[in-house]
């Protein structure tokens, strides 16, 4: 199914529909909170980063790093069904969130973030999937919107958390194991609720799908419904027989239709694109650029990151509401210039800062003796060439100028 945006009648009428048939609502909202799972996970590390490096010294961003297996959740789905894809995701992220939460050194960790991203993967593709093909036509678009929503309030929510445990002990363990929690819940809701009734259609179930489909639709649409998905994927096998069956024979007859062909090179384009303007970095690790900034305090960093997120779960909506009024493509090339001109600001202003940064005095510093708290510094071989921005940069708590000034 194709996710599309919805427009302002659209969300009108899911308000009437789901507030007609709650049902529909709760499949949306349980399938939702994959893109929660998904959010979550992009913006806890960023955070929980600043408190494992106090406990690994050896510990990089790299270590860190997530795996995500989106290609290996089409075949799942196709295998397992959306259902079961979605609560095989939830039992992997879990048990990747807990590995992480006990992690005794920093390879468990990875490969916590091993499981995690296996569960992210399958999650970020089936929900949409499922929620599209799970809902009315008529509010597919809305009720897929809330999924991306879920995303970046995954992402916002990260943030409060982890900034809830900031004093608790053992404070990134809780940031980490925390995701286990939408996990758990997502699973036990997916348990009572259907397959998806197009997968169970292509799976020869009719009567399972029709049955979904009337718990779905008023009863007046649903035999519309069957017959318009009873052409469509005897189309899509139409299709399936004329490409092949074998993944080399699907890619050369695809690439070989000048249409399927334009549209797969415009859609690698739009998203190389938005990953390669860099903003990912921004969320990934806001709080650490908070700290080169000449914020030493981790809870604070934390706090200042806050309005990173929030700024982004604010553009998901303000792009819901605008999209349909002027239109999908010159609000993607408004926000990526944006996004551009304001990445190209925070690179100048941090070079600018490395250049101009406080030259360190060496005299000053050795004198505090024992109490020095920039062993790097004393340690270097070339501690001439230090400023104030090579000590934010190794953690350290001040270093002082020739002015004999402390910069914290």
């Amino acid at each position: 199914m194709e996710e599309r945006v919805a427009s302002k009648t659209e969300f009108t009428e899911c308000w009437r529909r789901t507030t007609e048939s709650p049902y529909i609502m709760r499949l949306a909202l349980s399938a939702g909170i994959g893109g929660l799972l998904f959010g979550y996970d992009t913006g806890v590390i960023s955070r929980a980063l600043l408190y494992i490096r106090d406990d690994f010294d050896q510990v990089d961003k790299k270590t860190c790093s997530n795996c995500n297996w989106c290609a290996f959740g089409g075949w799942m789905n196709d295998k397992l069904g959306r259902k079961g894809t979605i609560l095989v995701a939830d039992v992997v992220f879990f048990i990747g969130a807990l590995v992480m939460a006990i992690a005794p050194a920093p390879w468990v960790i990875i490969l916590g973030r091993v499981f995690v991203g296996l569960g992210v993967g399958m999650a970020s593709m089936t929900a949409p999937l499922y929620i599209s093909e799970a809902s009315p036509a008529k509010i597919r678009g809305a009720l897929v919107s809330i999924n991306a929503f879920l995303i970046t309030g995954g992402q916002f929510l990260s943030y409060l958390i982890n900034l809830a445990f900031t004093k608790a002990p053992g404070s990134w363990r809780w940031m980490l194991g925390v995701a286990g929690v939408p996990a758990v819940i997502q699973f036990v809701s997916m348990l009572s609720l259907p397959e998806s009734p197009r997968w169970l259609y292509r799976q020869n179930k009719e009567e399972e799908a029709k049955y979904i489909l009337s718990k779905i639709y008023r009863p007046s649409e649903v035999e519309d419904e069957m017959r318009a998905m009873q052409e469509s994927i005897e189309t899509e096998r139409e299709e399936e027989g004329l490409i092949g069956h074998s993944l080399a024979q699907k890619l050369k007859n695809a690439l070989a239709n000048v249409v399927v062909r334009r549209a797969l090179y415009a859609g690698i384009t739009v998203q190389v694109a938005q990953q390669f303007v860099g903003i990912n970095t921004v969320m990934y690790y806001s709080p650490t650029i908070v700290q080169f900034a000449g914020i030493d305090s981790n809870s604070t960093a934390l706090a200042l990151s806050l309005v990173t997120s929030g700024l982004n779960a604010v553009g998901s909506i303000l792009s819901k509401v605008f999209s349909d009024r002027y239109g999908r493509r010159k609000l993607m090339l408004i926000s990526m210039i944006g996004i551009i001109v304001c990445l190209i600001m925070l690179s100048v202003t941090f070079n600018q800062a490395a250049h101009h940064a406080p030259a360190i005095s060496n005299q000053d510093t050795l004198s505090f003796g024992a109490n020095s708290t920039c062993r790097a510094y004393t340690k270097a071989p070339n501690f001439s060439s230090w400023n104030c921005m090579h000590c934010l940069q190794v953690d350290c708590a001040f270093c002082a100028s020739s002015k004999r000034d402390n910069f914290d």
